[in-house]
């Protein structure tokens, strides 16, 4: 299902398609070289659903990643987690994520997520100076306790898809899991991909 698109600030459009190119051509660039990455398979993305009257300053604070496909670009493997301070002036969130390395360091990234007018405020774009540009669609969201994300690009062959469960709390995310793990399933995500991510009385949470 798919919703009407929303407007946003002059200059976000622009931008968005610019992004939406760039993550095309980067996409094609990865199929076309010697060997395909693991996070690249053949197949195209699921068509899901977003989040109506989607709320970006309910959406605001602090997220904890407790299960997702797993990404290779990101650093971090547990203790994941987000702050999303939202900006009027941007239309946006300023986005600082971190968690610990296999190495046990911790490790932070600070980028940008926003919409854009090409799709409804729930279907996002992801700006990370570390990684290349990518859809950040909220299927469905209570904004107090889950955030089921799907973020998938393709090409007429190959996709890369990435899917996060939420939480607004570390620990006893069991329901967070449940709720998404119905969500991502009805939206035609295999969420047997999905792995858990470790939150331990070794974690430090500074995002």
């Amino acid at each position: 299902m798919r919703y009407k698109k929303q407007n946003s600030p002059s200059g976000v459009t622009r931008q968005g398609t610019m992004l939406k190119v760039l993550v095309a051509a980067a996409l094609v660039a990865l199929v076309a070289a010697d060997g395909i990455p693991d996070f690249v398979a053949p197949g195209n993305c699921a068509r899901v659903a977003n989040q109506e009257n989607f709320d970006l300053r309910r959406y605001a604070g602090r997220w904890y990643q407790v299960k997702i496909i797993d990404i290779p670009y990101q650093p971090y493997t547990r203790c994941i987690h987000s702050n999303y301070d939202y900006s009027d002036s941007d239309h946006g969130f300023r986005v600082t994520t971190a968690g610990l390395t296999p190495n046990n360091e911790y490790r932070r990234l600070v980028g940008k997520i926003y919409p854009t007018n090409d799709f409804p405020k729930a279907h996002m774009l992801i700006d990370f100076p570390s990684a290349f540009a990518a859809p950040y669609e909220v299927i469905e969201t209570d904004y107090d306790s889950y955030s089921c994300v799907y973020s998938c690009i393709d090409t007429d062959r190959y996709k890369s898809e990435f899917g996060f469960v939420f939480s607004r709390t570390p620990q006893n995310a069991g329901s967070a899991i449940d709720r998404c793990a119905s969500v991502f399933r009805r939206n035609g995500v295999d969420f047997s991909s999905f792995n858990v991510v470790p939150h331990s009385s070794e974690c430090v949470y500074r995002a």
